[in-house]
């Protein structure tokens, strides 16, 4: 998608620049808020920003402005909301860049105001990230250095399937049906287990201080891509 010119006037009132929240996956992926006051976040179809999925509670977060900052709150949500991937105890203002997650699946970036948002494409594909992949070249990128020697087939697919949907939960068996296609009969989770650990250490090579493959307990696997510092 590219954004024009005219498209980026039409998000100004009056040449007024609002903050924005653009939601970078999950069901609202590509969406955009301007931030003029408070916003709901929730199941409810009374919320500003409604998502549709069972585990995010009826009314589960709001932004708000205090003293000219935005400001981020979990309403004792069931699963709770996150701020650059931790729970978030009490109401906490809002930085340009800072990732907003709600529950295990809807995330969001905030950008301090309409002139910080990139002209073309969505922010997810621009913005520079720690960990980038050529798919047709199969070549990974930690932090702007290649991963060398370069995965295994089966790292790599892996590392593919979590890229292709950062910050989503993968089922173990979707994950096992992806990696291994038409040899996944017979697949265990230890298989998949030892395939984890191995691509673990090998993006540790790079960066030790980040853990690029999550586990949700009960759920699956995300990759969590942070931005490159």
């Amino acid at each position: 998608m590219i954004i024009t010119v005219e498209m980026e006037k039409m998000m100004t009132d009056n040449n007024h620049e609002y903050p924005l929240l653009i939601a970078q996956s999950g069901p609202l992926e590509g969406q955009r808020w301007k931030i003029k006051s408070e916003l709901l976040l929730g199941r409810d179809s009374d919320c500003d920003i409604m998502i549709p999925l069972r585990e995010v509670s009826r009314h589960h977060a709001r932004i708000f402005i205090e003293d000219g900052n935005q400001m981020v709150e979990d309403l004792n949500s069931k699963n709770g909301t996150y701020l650059n991937r931790r729970p978030i105890q009490a109401a906490m203002p809002l930085k340009d860049g800072d990732e907003l997650q709600i529950s295990i699946s809807q995330h969001f970036i905030f950008l301090s105001s309409d002139a910080t948002m990139p002209l073309e494409g969505f922010p997810l594909e621009l913005q520079k990230r720690r960990l980038r992949i050529d798919v047709g070249a199969r070549r990974v990128f930690v932090m702007d250095q290649e991963l060398d020697p370069p995965l295994s087939a089966s790292q790599f697919n892996l590392l593919q399937m979590l890229f292709a949907s950062p910050g989503e939960v993968i089922t173990r068996p979707d994950i096992i049906e992806g990696v291994w296609g038409t040899s996944a009969e017979g697949v265990t989770e230890q298989a998949l287990d030892a395939l984890v650990r191995r691509l673990r250490d090998r993006l540790a090579e790079i960066d030790p201080t980040t853990e690029y493959i999550t586990t949700v307990r009960g759920h699956g696997l995300r990759l969590d891509n942070p931005f490159n510092s």
